[in-house]
């Protein structure tokens, strides 16, 4: 006899043991348990003992071509119990967002990256961001950010290859949820994506950091990626454009990366620098930001700790910027490589469809009455 409805239980952002105890609790077997969970994450089964286990219903795609194929962003409704409280300010759904980037590597294979949302908004107060002008609404719950790779690989129909926590929010911020989704996304039983091919990617949240350096060095996690945002050469800029620095300063955020590539073993971290005209990109700039990153360039043994990724600036809705000149991209990166720093440029895919790095959030609840973050709430 199957289980009452009001005790049928969702496999999303559980893992398989999580679900299995689930399952026992209201009489359902090991064995038909552990069956429901692969169908759901593999096949797209949704003809299990669950209730509402399917993710938000997608309401909008955008799609953009590029050289690799077609990039698309997808929008999920969520219906969650809080959703109405914006109501009165002209915002009456939250929604979240989801980029399939298309990828061709040096052996001509096309991958696809899905880059996941972990908040509605974001607390960090980043300039050049457009989820950063939204402000933080909420945290996405494990279910909510597994949800996402479910609806790219059974409703987008994509083959998604690797996960990139570069979407809407700041993971850190929401560690415990992000940490779980994971946790989820990488059961052998499940979904089965390799951790080596998750990355998460941070502003720089130096008590995050902290807790990823006991994390990666747990049995299974030791090849989960790291990416920062550095964006500034020194504490100057850094201050103007992104003000969790006035908290945490270049010099101790370097020196937790430092401590971070030594508790993975030695693996490389990702860097990312959005390249802003007249902010960033001046050639004085590339020479700090190149001492900055000096423990991370090529050590002893000949192996660069550390590759930059230099990202030619997105434009966000009403943006006090423009996207910076080709040629301007080119000799900041060329500036970089002769001071001995691994560094490449990456490719714009989805600027004219706000699928770009940077470009991610809802107009509406961007338009709503919004309290500036304080410092003390980037502190939490």
């Amino acid at each position: 006899m199957p289980p009452a409805a009001d005790a049928r239980i969702s496999p999303l952002g559980l893992t398989r043991a999580q679900y299995v105890d689930a399952c026992a609790a209201v009489g359902i077997g090991a064995g038909r348990a552990t069956a429901t969970y692969s169908a759901f994450f593999r096949d797209g089964n949704l003809d299990h003992p669950a209730q509402d286990a399917a993710p938000a219903p997608i309401v909008k795609r955008l799609s953009e071509p590029c050289d690799e194929g077609i990039t698309t962003k997808f929008v999920q409704r969520l219906d969650a119990p809080d959703s109405g409280r914006f109501a009165d300010q002209g915002v009456p759904h939250l929604d979240i967002e989801s980029v399939i980037i298309p990828m061709v590597g040096r052996t001509n294979r096309k991958t696809y990256t899905l880059c996941v949302s972990s908040q509605v908004g974001c607390a960090m107060g980043c300039e050049f961001c457009e989820t950063a002008q939204m402000g933080l609404v909420r945290s996405l719950t494990p279910a909510e950010i597994v949800g996402q790779w479910w609806a790219a690989t059974h409703i987008e129909h994509a083959e998604i290859d690797n996960i990139v926590f570069m979407g809407m929010g700041e993971p850190l911020d929401n560690i415990e949820n992000v940490l779980a989704a994971i946790a989820c996304l990488t059961d052998h039983r499940g979904a089965a994506v390799p951790m080596s091919k998750i990355t998460i990617s941070t502003v720089g949240r130096v008590d995050g950091l902290r807790k990823l350096v006991d994390v990666v060095q747990q049995p299974g996690w030791k090849r989960l990626g790291l990416a920062l945002s550095v964006n500034a050469p020194n504490d100057e800029v850094r201050n103007e454009i992104m003000p969790l620095n006035k908290r945490w300063g270049m010099a101790e955020l370097r020196d937790t990366m430092v401590e971070l590539i030594e508790a993975r073993g030695n693996r490389k971290i990702l860097f990312e620098y959005v390249l802003i005209p007249g902010v960033n990109d001046k050639p004085e700039h590339a020479e700090q930001l190149a001492e900055w990153m000096s423990p991370f360039l090529r050590a002893e043994h000949g192996k660069h700790m550390g590759l930059l990724n230099v990202i030619p600036y997105n434009p966000r809705r009403d943006s006090p910027w423009p996207a910076p000149d080709e040629a301007d991209v080119e000799r900041f990166v060329h500036d970089l490589t002769d001071l001995g720093v691994y560094a490449k440029r990456r490719r714009t895919k989805g600027r004219t469809s706000m699928a770009a790095c940077g470009q991610l959030g809802t107009e509406d609840i961007r338009k709503r009455t919004y309290v500036p973050v304080t410092t003390e709430a980037t502190q939490r």
